[in-house]
């Protein structure tokens, strides 16, 4: 456990979620500093009488042991992406509140991803002292970095039976009050060409890798990405150069060249697959994996998602981008996305998210664990 030089910042865990919000935004918490963050829920947890609270370096962990038939577990990331550089950006800390439309809004870096989300998994462990299902909150840090050194992957590899032994998984990442069911996978390689060096006025006497690059790029040019059908839902894939490096000088012939390339899978893949198709696609080239997270299936045909849908009374969409629900899919725990927030407002200048978003999905959480 951590320990902090100074006393943690008083959350209030009783009164408006959407109040406890703007208190946790104007906690700093990039990626990496998330100490301040951790400290303040876990001093907020620990008082509370109805729950086991563990701390595994940043990530703290509240669980309700009321031997229930089911457990579910409620997740969410305190870290955020760095503040905005652009001058009178208003996704920044400390955070604001504006109105419009008649509507409170709050501004603030990692308003809409998660701080939303956050606070409502915390009203939740201290209203819900006798949910019918048990609960275990997850509160993580390390999402917004490699995949590697994400913090709920860290639990799950350190604390068997702390998180794992849950029945289903709700991850409260932004989805605009939608249940967005899986995700689709992504995996990032480099694809490298050679050739020989030389002067540029004398070019006939090398090879330029760059140019190499070229039937690669046709490939992606031509490429039609699938929309793949997987229970009902519908995932778009994508394929896309995300980055070329080559060349020393303006007057070089390039020896040496890469390409970096993206690819967005569908759930009817694993990650093998998935490798094998751009190996396919890109036969002859010397590829480099960088990142591999598998995909998650939707998750909907379970009972308890079903309960969830119920509740929260809207038509569930596919989640094109990856979550940690594919973490949870791999240790055999079905989980969907559901939190405040427009997801296409995440890591944006002016991030933000209205009182409402969060007070509904308080509110539909709450019944859906109560009722």
């Amino acid at each position: 456990m951590h320990d902090s030089p100074c006393a943690p910042h008083a959350l209030d865990l009783t009164g408006d979620v959407a109040e406890l919000t703007r208190a946790l935004l104007d906690i700093p918490s990039v990626s990496g500093q998330e100490t301040s963050i951790a400290d303040a829920v876990h001093a907020a947890l620990t008082p509370l009488g109805h729950l086991r609270v563990h701390r595994n370096d940043d990530a703290i962990v509240a669980r309700t042991e009321l031997g229930r038939a089911e457990r579910v577990v409620l997740a969410g990331h305190l870290d955020t992406v760095p503040l905005p550089t652009t001058p009178g950006a208003r996704g920044t800390v400390p955070s604001r509140w504006e109105q419009a439309d008649g509507q409170r809004i709050l501004y603030g870096r990692g308003a809409t991803d998660m701080k939303g989300g956050v606070a409502v998994q915390l009203a939740l462990a201290a209203a819900l002292t006798a949910p019918r299902r048990d609960v275990t909150y997850v509160f993580y840090d390390h999402e917004e970095v490699a995949a590697e050194a994400s913090g709920l992957g860290r639990l799950l590899r350190e604390e068997p039976g702390l998180v794992d032994d849950a029945d289903f998984a709700v991850l409260l990442e932004p989805t605009d009050g939608t249940i967005e069911g899986g995700c689709n996978g992504t995996l990032r390689f480099w694809l490298s060409t050679e050739g020989v060096a030389a002067h540029s006025g004398r070019a006939w006497k090398g090879v330029n890798a760059i140019h190499r690059l070229g039937p690669a790029l046709r490939i992606l040019e031509e490429y039609r990405p699938a929309t793949v059908t997987v229970e009902d839902m519908d995932y778009r894939e994508g394929l896309n150069a995300v980055q070329i490096e080559g060349g020393v000088a303006g007057n070089v012939i390039p020896d040496a060249a890469r390409m970096h390339v993206n690819y967005r899978f569908a759930p009817d893949k694993t990650l093998e697959q998935a490798q094998e198709h751009v190996r396919e696609l890109f036969a002859g080239y010397a590829l480099e994996f960088a990142d591999l997270s598998a995909a998650a299936r939707p998750g909907l045909d379970a009972p308890l998602a079903r309960e969830l849908v119920a509740a929260v009374g809207r038509e569930p969409k596919p989640k094109y981008g990856w979550t940690d629900v594919a973490r949870f899919s791999a240790a055999g725990i079905p989980a969907v996305n559901f939190g405040p927030g427009d997801a296409l407002l995440a890591h944006t200048d002016d991030e933000h998210v209205s009182a409402q978003a969060v007070r509904d999905c308080f509110s539909a959480l709450h019944g859906w664990l109560t009722d």
